[in-house]
């Protein structure tokens, strides 16, 4: 099978290419796993992380992706929930201990990092962490909402937000496009403000239902009661502080942050930032009960995630623009074009 492989890591600053298209033998399912034919994966800022080395692979070569499309072709012994044919989706969590704690728990396993992910024509995964997809959902359009979209439904729960209260999203790429949709339908009363530093980002904010959008370091016109941090550098979260209402809630949704600007924490001040009852709360990874709720919500409202596609062959590129480009919507490789099914 054809796969995009990392070998090592790499700096993204000083090299175009982190990944290399490898043939590697199709995958055989274990006991209560399946074998899914890869249809598309999303490209996401964790991958990132994994390939310069914030969050590295426990060993090298190893398929990245995790925002996964596919369907079912073979069942390993003991499968009883999935049949083959099926469209299905993986996340970042390929499997755990199963329990309400299991993104915090040592059993933790990430797909495309400590398991083969979705950067390739097949790969296997455990029949419980794999999820049926909505018929309303096209595969491109689906692939975000596995990962962008439920560790952003995550952080939204954990901002305990009530119906009238002001949200701020500092960052807006793949998963706070998506949160903005989830926000307006499941809290209409809620006014959304946006912090981006690309003017077409806010613009694209505005016209998915923002009531503001500024500049990173703006203030909007009122304190708000949650903002959620999509961003992997430190500047917004200072900034974002600075915008809490007493007794907000910051809520940061990132696997890790970059140092690049990491002097930016030197600007904190108690007084400004941290008091009056206002508090950090991070997200750490996502449950399968998280994907497993989110699904249904995303296709009820339903969601549209913006996307944009590459064929497999062109990950680096995709990854490059990542991180290089300002984004809209979420990146979108597409492994199989025979099998990959359109809305």
């Amino acid at each position: 099978m054809k796969a995009m492989v990392l070998y090592g890591m790499h700096s993204l600053a000083e090299s175009d290419e982190p990944l290399r298209l490898a043939d590697l033998p199709v995958p055989e399912p274990s006991t209560g796993e399946v074998l899914l034919r890869v249809s598309v994966c999303g490209v996401c800022h964790t991958e990132l992380d994994e390939i310069e080395g914030r969050t590295p692979p426990p060993s090298y070569p190893v398929v990245p992706g995790h925002e996964v499309i596919g369907r079912v072709e073979r069942l390993g012994r003991g499968v009883s929930l999935l049949h083959e044919g099926q469209r299905v989706g993986v996340g970042w969590i390929h499997s755990s201990s199963g329990d309400v704690f299991e993104n915090l728990s040592p059993q933790f396993r990430a797909t495309g990092r400590d398991v083969n992910g979705g950067y390739a024509e097949f790969m296997t995964v455990p029949e419980a962490y794999a999820y049926p997809i909505p018929e309303v959902f096209s595969d491109a359009e689906a692939a975000p909402l596995l990962c962008a979209g439920a560790v952003g439904y995550r952080a939204l729960k954990l901002t305990n937000l009530c119906d009238g209260q002001r949200l701020g999203l500092t960052g807006f790429g793949g998963s706070a496009h998506i949160v903005l949709q989830l926000a307006r339908q499941r809290f209409p009363n809620s006014p959304v403000y946006v912090f981006a530093r690309d003017a077409a980002a806010r613009d694209f904010a505005r016209q998915l239902g923002a009531v503001w959008a500024g500049n990173t370091d703006d203030r909007p016109p009122e304190l708000l009661n949650a903002i959620i941090d999509t961003t992997p550098v430190w500047k917004p979260v200072v900034e974002a502080l600075a915008c809490l209402a007493p007794n907000g809630r910051l809520v940061i949704n990132a696997i890790r942050k970059e140092n690049q600007d990491i002097q930016e924490l030197t600007r904190l001040s108690y007084h400004e930032h941290l008091w009056m009852e206002r508090e950090i709360k991070t997200v750490a990874n996502v449950t399968h009960f998280d994907i497993r709720e989110f699904l249904p919500l995303a296709a009820a409202i339903p969601i549209r995630p913006e996307v944009e596609t590459y064929p497999l062959e062109a990950a680096n590129q995709a990854l490059v623009d990542l991180k290089r480009k300002p984004v809209r919507g979420a990146k979108v490789l597409i492994v199989n074009p025979a099998a990959t099914s359109n809305r």
